[in-house]
């Protein structure tokens, strides 16, 4: 929101006030400013000129010489390039030394041989946005009053030397989007009460409204108050310079007398209002209902709309003529033709006209009002000022009466607040008298009984409902700078982690032991991303008022999110990284919109690069499957799950490598999955090759796991017997290994593989596998014959159960 203080200054005595002394008291109570800038600082020696004769260039074909009044004995003669320059008119001269826009200085020069003694310039060059500059004049030079003072400084005719205070407006405090509401926070600061204008309206009782529109709401809901008033024998116009120069500086371009009127309103009371072209409705009615699907329009903009049936319109009975609350209708629009205005004053569901700016992306000073707040109180009074304020500036007539739709009943509420609730949560020992001056400075009405203030709420303090928020009231007025600095009281007990809080320390000390380095990604992210890698089906859980599409949905995985930590560093040259994440997932079983989703915490991991770096004595190892399947061997060991995984070959994971990827099981229920990214998605993620693994901690901490075990180191030697099998290439490791367990006994301790080939020699769709297995007993040496025993056994059920060959 920007103040501007010289308007602010009409409601108030500022006089003792300077801007900055203004900026920052706000801020102190709550409203905080984001800056002021004073449009004439920078600039100097700028005046106001007449044309006095305008010929063209005789060696250009776009330049005129102008001899220009500014104020001096003799004319000064300016070349001017500008299409709109022409004699009679008063315009903006920048002197020979003059300083614009961009600290460029003027200087007196030739042009194509004509000397110019300085330029007439455009609103550009003093500094002014195109976006707000009236369109007759974006293209050329600005034409000034012919009230203007030849040689006078510019500025005060254009408001320039005015103090522009920009407001930072929370949801909250929607009521400081209007100046009257400005104007009254500022006056509880500065003890005063705003005095605001009188709005003279004059009706012609020959005629009512009703006569030209009756006015339809299809729900109340939608619309809670809706009024149509109408203004006759209007000439359209521009609007005179201390309307332009006021909207310019808030930041909004000039468009006639009449729109002008109702952006002016929009400012003074935070009442977006709209002004349709009467005889181009063609219809003596105006519906406001939902839009029908597919329904079309065309915008002010000149953008063609799709409807739905979350849209709110305006039509006059059939075919819409308004974006309620959100952009006018093309064909509707006030123009140089316009005599007959329907002036609109409405209050629009907020929701409503959010979701309608957002599905067309049209930020407007209207919609943004409407969706955070608007007074209830005010909405017919801002309609009638409009009205007033029309017919003053385009000599047009207030038919008498309004065609009313609906209207809503303002109920003030009444809220109460105790001197001892106030200094309770305050820390202060503020006295009733003290509390009461608070109250009379935000010209609130209360009564008082026993020091327990019944305050009734004014409708532009809508923001107000509880006693929480008066005691914010007290707090902000009174001064935050004020309330004393105290200690937290209370004792502290020593607290410790739970159970799963332990196991997960545990774990993130393992992996950043092996070197693997802990990421924080976002919980919000696409839609599709978060359906990737995802251990079970479940909807998505989605924002209703995302920040942005890339954070609309929660998560079900946390590889995305690490693969895009990859690419970030990839991107940077950072190519050997290694990252884990632990986190919460959300699955959703039934229906987002009515249950809360279902949170687990997960454990990822994602490698790429190199193992191993090249140097002098070591060539370059690349991370593979088995680096990290051995970092979760190395947890499920320590952890005391080892004995109940199995890792299970699967290629149900679209985004994983087919060949590559494997499901872990504990106890044959499914915990998590380990694996290659597929090469389609790696490159959807612009990543090298990448290996990852996701596990459910829920499901892990939900198992039963091995107790440690101590035992004494034996005092026997241990006996070592290797074995070769040949068997088909589908038979796994982890098949081989777990009949080896079952059948060898109970002295076998340790199984391990050494060798696996493929190749010359070996059939095909067969390969060599080979094992040392050592067996050891705590009690006893060992025997050859109960070592040989232990082998048969293996050996027999080997080729039993998996047609083995031993070589």
């Amino acid at each position: 929101m920007l103040v501007s203080y010289k308007w602010l200054s009409k409601y108030l005595d500022l006089s003792k006030v300077t801007p900055k002394e203004l900026a920052d008291k706000m801020s102190v109570t709550g409203i905080e400013v984001e800056g002021i800038e004073i449009p004439e600082e920078g600039l100097k020696k700028i005046v106001v000129g007449e044309v006095k004769e305008c010929i063209p260039h005789p060696n250009s074909d776009h330049l005129s010489i102008c001899q220009v009044d500014i104020g001096e004995e003799e004319l000064s003669q300016i070349v001017c390039g500008a299409p709109n320059v022409k004699t009679g008119i008063k315009v903006i001269v920048a002197l020979p030394g003059a300083r614009i826009t961009g600290n460029q200085k003027i200087k007196k020069g030739k042009m194509r041989g004509e000397v110019s003694n300085g330029m007439i310039c455009s609103l550009q060059e003093l500094g002014y946005s195109e976006n707000v500059i009236p369109k007759a004049y974006a293209e050329g030079i600005y034409y000034l009053p012919q009230e203007a003072v030849n040689g006078t400084a510019v500025f005060l005719y254009l408001d320039m030397d005015d103090a522009i205070i920009e407001l930072s407006i929370t949801p909250n405090r929607a009521d400081a989007l209007s100046m009257r509401g400005v104007a009254y926070e500022a006056g509880a600061i500065y003890r005063q009460t705003p005095v605001f204008e009188e709005f003279a309206l004059k009706e012609d009782t020959s005629e009512t409204a009703a006569d030209y529109v009756s006015v339809e709401v299809a729900d109340k809901a939608d619309t809670p108050a809706y009024q149509i008033r109408i203004i006759k024998d209007v000439k359209i116009q521009e609007s005179p310079l201390w309307l332009q120069t006021c909207l310019m500086n808030e930041g909004i371009r000039p468009i006639n007398n009449v729109v002008d009127v109702t952006n002016y309103i929009l400012l003074l009371f935070g009442q977006p209002l709209h002004a349709f072209d009467y005889d181009k409705l063609n219809s003596k009615k105006i519906l406001v209902r939902r839009a029908k699907e597919q329904e079309k329009m065309t915008t002010l903009d000149g953008g063609e709309r799709q409807l739905s049936s979350e849209n709110l319109v305006i039509t006059n009975g059939e075919v819409p003529v308004a974006l309620a609350g959100v952009m006018g209708g093309a064909n509707s629009e006030i123009t140089g033709e316009t005599t007959t205005v329907a002036l609109e004053s409405a209050l629009f569901d907020s929701l409503s006209i959010r979701k309608t700016s957002k599905q067309f992306n049209l930020r407007s000073e209207s919609s943004s009002r409407f969706e955070k707040g608007i007074n209830k109180g005010t909405v017919g009074a801002a309609g009638d000022a409009a009205a007033a304020m029309i017919a003053e500036l385009s000599g047009g007539t207030v038919v008498s009466g309004k065609s009313i739709g609906s209207e809503v009943t303002v109920e003030e509420p009444v809220v109460s607040v105790s001197v001892e609730r106030a200094n309770q949560y305050l820390g202060t020992a503020l006295t009733e008298k003290e509390i009461e001056e608070i109250f009379e400075a935000l010209a609130f009405e209360y009564t008082s009984e026993n020091e327990v203030f019944y305050v009734t709420v004014p409708s532009r303090r809508w923001d107000i409902t509880i006693e929480a928020d008066l005691i914010e009231e007290i707090a902000r007025i009174y001064g935050y700078d004020k309330l004393p600095s105290t200690l937290p009281k209370g004792e502290t007990v020593a607290a410790g982690l739970t159970e799963d809080q332990r196991f997960v320390r545990k774990l993130k000390g393992m992996l950043e032991g092996y070197g693997v380095s802990e990421a924080i990604s976002y919980a919000l992210t696409t839609e599709e991303k978060a359906r990737q890698f995802s251990l079970k089906e479940s909807q998505p859980t989605k924002l209703n008022w995302p920040m942005s599409e890339e954070r609309s949905v929660l998560r079900m995985n946390l590889i995305s999110g690490l693969l895009d930590d990859i690419n970030y560093n990839v991107a940077r040259k950072n190519s050997n990284v290694s990252l884990y994440e632990v986190g919460r997932v959300f699955y959703q079983e039934n229906d987002p919109l009515k249950n809360l989703p279902d949170e687990e915490n997960h454990l990822a991991i994602a490698v790429t690069g190199n193992r191993l770096d090249k140097d002098w004595q070591t060539t370059a190892s690349a991370v593979d499957f088995y680096t990290l399947k051995g970092m979760l061997d190395n947890l499920f060991e320590t952890t005391g799950y080892q004995s109940g995984i199995t890792f299970e070959g699967t290629a149900e994971l679209p985004e994983m490598h087919p060949g590559r990827t494997a499901y872990i099981k504990l106890n044959e229920k499914t915990i998590g999955f380990i694996g290659q990214i597929h090469p389609l998605t790696a490159k959807a993620y612009d990543i090298p090759e990448t290996y990852v693994a996701e596990l459910n901690l829920r499901g892990l901490l939900a198992a039963e796991k091995e107790e440690f075990v101590f035992q004494a180191v034996s005092k026997f030697p241990e006996v070592s017997r290797d074995v070769a099998l040949l068997v088909v290439e589908t038979v796994t490791n982890q098949e081989l290994t777990s009949c080896i367990w079952e059948n060898a006994g109970r002295f076998l301790k340790n199984v391990h593989l050494f060798d696996v080939y493929q190749g010359a020699n070996i059939d095909s769709g067969m390969k060599s596998m080979a094992y040392s297995l050592t067996f050891a007993n705590s009690e006893a040496t060992l025997v050859e014959e109960e070592v040989n025993s232990a082998m048969k056994k293996i050996e027999k059920a080997l080729t039993e159960k998996f047609s083995v060959t031993i070589r």
